[in-house]
């Protein structure tokens, strides 16, 4: 296969539609041969479509997975002793969730993109950071959920690390304060789930009437959508209340799944959500699933080098979205750019910050 470290040296917004769709074909093809020959589930449901693995076609046009299909099936193209980590998503009481097996080839693949995806954004050197949730999410390693490996994932930006909400989610008020005392004047980092920040740090503040200076901060936060449009909270509206009560100014939100860690869609500083170069977006309609045009709205595909160790190189999500464009955002990136609509109607209630709401 495609060394894949060498295109890991690349900036992750440098190339063009012409020179990304030449190298994205050349590496999903390979993985869908190489996930053919490794995962016999897999196999069988490119045999039941009629794929010729000799005669592939554009990456486009290759099969994809629709992600329910991790939730009923085991889907693994290493032998299970080198599984060293299995993610799950999140899923309400009697949901299935998603299993998703890594070895040490795809973890560390996911670490070293997710770091070159966010340190473009927020620069190379680590700085204090504000973990906007508990520390008990990250209990077990060897099995944990997307809100997990999300908080594990990030922390690597961190140079001291603390943890806003005790273990009943309460918002420990005088350690915050303490903390950006200690680090007053600094650059601080902050990283938590949407709803969770809305929930249980800006009502929480709200409801104490505390008011905290994170004009020094940087928030990046992503999943749990659902549930703030449901409370008619906006994306505008969830930056103006964190500005007037903590002078947060600079809120990122992220797009990813567990079904495809460490690929994740950055918000840049025009409020658009970007492809990298190790990923690709691409939106079908819902009635035939071919590709659909520029602002047409349709189901959210994602396409990503990462997964090796099994076949969650091409999926359909239930989200959808828009296409906004492709190599001529304002923020100069290259590459697509894209918005989320939300879930498909219904589409099972899910998402690392939704769950735990769902749960009390």
């Amino acid at each position: 296969m495609i060394d894949i470290n060498a295109i890991l040296e690349q900036n992750p917004y440098s190339l063009d539609r012409e020179e990304k769709g030449v190298l994205m074909n050349q590496v999903i093809r390979e993985l869908t041969k190489y996930h053919a020959e490794h995962c016999e589930p897999y196999r069988k449901i490119l045999q039941a479509l009629n794929l010729d693995l000799n005669n592939l076609p554009y990456y486009t046009d290759l099969p994809f997975l629709p992600v329910r299909l991790f939730k009923e099936f085991d889907l693994v193209s290493v032998p299970r002793n080198e599984v060293v980590k299995t993610m799950t998503s999140s899923g309400t009481t009697g949901q299935a969730v998603s299993r998703i097996y890594l070895d040490r080839e795809t973890s560390s693949l996911q670490t070293k993109v997710l770091a070159k995806i966010v340190s473009s954004f927020i620069g190379n050197q680590r700085v204090p950071m504000l973990i906007l949730d508990s520390s008990e999410v990250i209990k077990n390693r060897a099995m944990f959920s997307a809100r997990g490996a999300g908080i594990l994932g990030f922390s690597m930006f961190g140079s001291k690390r603390y943890y806003a909400l005790d273990s009943e989610m309460k918002l420990d008020v005088e350690g915050v304060r303490s903390f950006l005392d200690q680090h007053q004047g600094q650059p601080i980092f902050l990283f938590g789930f949407t709803f969770m920040i809305w929930q249980h740090f800006y009502k929480q503040l709200k409801e104490l009437d505390v008011h905290l200076d994170l004009s020094n901060g940087l928030l990046i936060h992503g999943g749990g959508w659902k549930k703030l449009i449901s409370e008619k909270v906006s994306q505008e509206e969830f930056k103006q209340r964190l500005s007037e009560i903590c002078r947060l100014s600079k809120v990122y939100d992220y797009y990813g799944m567990v079904e495809q860690t460490g690929t994740i869609y950055m918000e840049c500083e025009c409020g658009h959500l970007h492809a990298p170069l190790f990923s690709d977006v691409l939106i079908r309609r819902a009635d035939d699933f071919s590709l659909a045009g520029k602002n047409e709205k349709g189901l959210i595909q994602v396409v990503s080098m990462l997964p090796r160790s099994y076949p969650g190189h091409s999926l359909l999500t239930e989200d959808e979205g828009v296409l906004l464009g492709e190599d001529d955002c304002p923020c100069g990136r290259k590459g697509k750019y894209f918005k989320i609509l939300g879930r498909i109607q219904n589409a099972e209630i899910r998402g690392c910050s939704d769950t735990y709401q769902l749960k009390r």
